[in-house]
């Protein structure tokens, strides 16, 4: 979890970053301890009025498809950087129409440990053709929840923002320099 400061400070480094004509502006930015996910917005290809529900979703397709190929070599470097930068992969996906489009990004484990009514939980899911596996279905749940839980999430966040602030005001904390300072000092008598 990084701090608002932290999510601002990437974000305005990505802004920074990018190149002027990549996007027409940046819309999301999410961090966790993996990965960089950058959305950016794209226009919306220009249509004929009166144009149906089908031509207007094969030209948003068709323009995310044209972006993510003629974008990909000035993507690459700017995530090359961005990952010896921030330690984490970078993701990429747009925002076109209405639409929005990921591009490839991480799919990471998560080993967990379920007692018999939680996997039972996730069989039924299973069973009910909602997934294919246990792992599919324990993403589906996790997605139920986070649509469901915005608002208390978003507190909970807030509430983990506060806690590292003020951790790292207390009487614990030492600034980095003094602490090597102290690992190299020479012993004398007095120690």
């Amino acid at each position: 979890m990084i701090t608002t400061e932290q999510h601002e400070k990437l974000r305005g480094w990505f802004a920074g970053r990018l190149p002027e004509d990549l996007f027409e502006d940046l819309a999301e930015l999410t961090v966790d301890r993996e990965e960089i996910t950058v959305i950016g917005r794209i226009p919306a290809p220009r249509l004929t009025e009166g144009a149906s529900d089908a031509e207007r979703e094969a030209a948003v397709q068709g323009r995310i498809q044209e972006f993510r190929e003629r974008t990909r070599d000035s993507r690459i470097e700017v995530a090359r950087e961005a990952e010896h930068r921030f330690r984490r992969k970078v993701s990429w996906g747009v925002e076109c129409g209405g639409e929005r489009a990921l591009f490839t990004h991480v799919a990471a484990p998560v080993m967990t440990r379920l007692r018999q009514p939680e996997r039972q939980v996730l069989d039924t899911l299973i069973a009910g053709g909602v997934a294919r596996s246990r792992s599919d279905a324990l993403a589906w749940c996790v997605r139920l929840v986070q649509r469901h839980t915005d608002d208390w999430l978003t507190e909970l966040r807030e509430s983990l923002e506060h806690v590292q602030r003020v951790r790292a005001q207390g009487p614990d904390t030492e600034p980095q320099d003094a602490a090597t300072d102290r690992s190299t000092d020479t012993p004398t008598d007095d120690d």
